[in-house]
């Protein structure tokens, strides 16, 4: 599987950079790259690349509101010079986090993880994860991802709300994230990430009415969501 790429950084030597890296990963194909933000943005909106190489800080349009704007599609990989930027991309979903001067190994890490993503997104559906394991007092549970609401972080912990019970693991939002099939599931907030099929109602607050919770869905995560959405209403 070969991934399109684009690169979107106003540093004309980091661009050089990010396409010589691009050239020697067999599975990453160049599709454009930018030094304006608002151009590249435009070609994106037209032609989804699968994966979108963002610097944050940039004039005009930075990485961060960039982001907001990508088709939901396209998975974002964050390199910048600025490590305090690492927690918010995590905010905005981004797939992984390069820390400037970035060097290849670093960035093959990155790649791979996503060529593993898009692999994993098009898995046949006969194949489709049904269950996931979770560590609770010590043992490992079987749940069924039938079974699941919704989640809520807090801290180092996760907490899974089931159709009968609640059970608490060891983990962050952001790799349960990765765990759960992203067919079926969508992170709506920094604390919650919610079983699309158990939505009863969405109100025109953009409040996600899930059994006996209502979960706000917040602004960095909006347009993903109203995306979604969208496509399932269309017609309506």
């Amino acid at each position: 599987m070969k991934l399109s790429c684009v690169i979107i950084d106003d540093e004309p030597l980091a661009i050089k950079l990010l396409e010589s890296f691009v050239e020697r990963t067999p599975f990453l194909a160049l599709q454009a790259s930018f030094s304006d933000s608002v151009e590249g943005l435009q070609m994106i909106k037209n032609q989804p690349p699968d994966i979108l190489f963002l610097d944050i800080q940039m004039p005009d349009l930075d990485g961060m509101e960039l982001s907001r704007m990508v088709p939901a599609a396209t998975r974002i990989i964050f390199t910048t010079a600025f490590k305090e930027y690492a927690f918010d991309s995590y905010e905005v979903n981004a797939l992984d986090f390069l820390l400037k001067p970035i060097r290849y190994n670093k960035f093959l890490t990155a790649a791979e993880k996503a060529h593993q993503w898009f692999k994993m997104s098009v898995k046949p559906i006969a194949d489709e994860q049904k269950t996931i394991f979770l560590r609770v007092d010590g043992a490992f549970q079987q749940v069924a991802l039938d079974e699941v609401l919704y989640v809520e972080g807090m801290r180092d912990y996760v907490i899974f709300y089931l159709q009968d019970r609640k059970l608490i693991t060891h983990l962050t939002m952001k790799v349960t994230e990765e765990m759960l099939p992203k067919a079926r599931f969508m992170r709506v907030s920094r604390s919650y990430i919610v079983a699309l099929d158990k939505i009863r109602q969405v109100d025109r607050n953009d409040c996600l009415y899930i059994g006996k919770e209502i979960i706000r869905v917040t602004d960095s995560f909006i347009e993903q969501f109203r995306a979604y959405l969208n496509e399932r209403t269309r017609g309506c």
